[in-house]
């Protein structure tokens, strides 16, 4: 098994479930940032949300964002894949709705046309686990693997 396909099996242990994100749009070149949940499988993290939310306004206007969290940051190209009743959207649907089980029907009315799902595809990206960091170039299929301290101190 080469790094980049280890680094796959490690983002499926880390974010293949119900995880935070702080996700970078922008408009016009001014920044903005959100704290969103993601769930990440087979090379994207997806999004549940509104159609009409800023985050998607701004996402339709430039599609390159980021997501970071604790040292974790990943570069991608978001897009809004529609309706989670689209027939295209169901087996993601069906993975969310178990993921997110304990909110997602509670904050989301899939009776309102303008729900979505964000898919975003990954370019770049840096993570790691156990002592060991992945630095990953998505499109190129290619990784980096090398010691990682998580060295900084969290103040909550």
């Amino acid at each position: 098994m080469n790094a980049y396909e280890e680094g796959l099996g490690v983002l499926e242990t880390l974010f293949a479930r119900d995880y935070q994100f702080a996700l970078a749009t922008s408009n016009n070149n001014i920044p903005a940032v959100r704290f969103i949940d993601t769930f990440y499988d087979n090379g994207a993290f997806y999004i549940v949300t509104y159609g009409k939310s800023q985050k998607v306004k701004e996402i339709e206007n430039n599609p390159l964002v980021s997501l970071s969290k604790d040292l974790y940051r990943f570069t991608g190209i978001a897009r809004n894949i529609g309706h989670p009743l689209l027939k295209e959207n169901l087996k993601i649907r069906e993975k969310l709705i178990k993921i997110f089980e304990p909110w997602y029907f509670a904050h989301n009315n899939e009776n309102d046309e303008n729900m979505c799902y964000i898919r975003v595809d990954l370019d770049q990206g840096l993570f790691y686990k156990d002592g060991t960091g992945y630095k990953v170039n998505f499109d190129n299929k290619t990784a980096e693997k090398f010691p990682f301290t998580f060295d900084i101190v969290k103040i909550d």
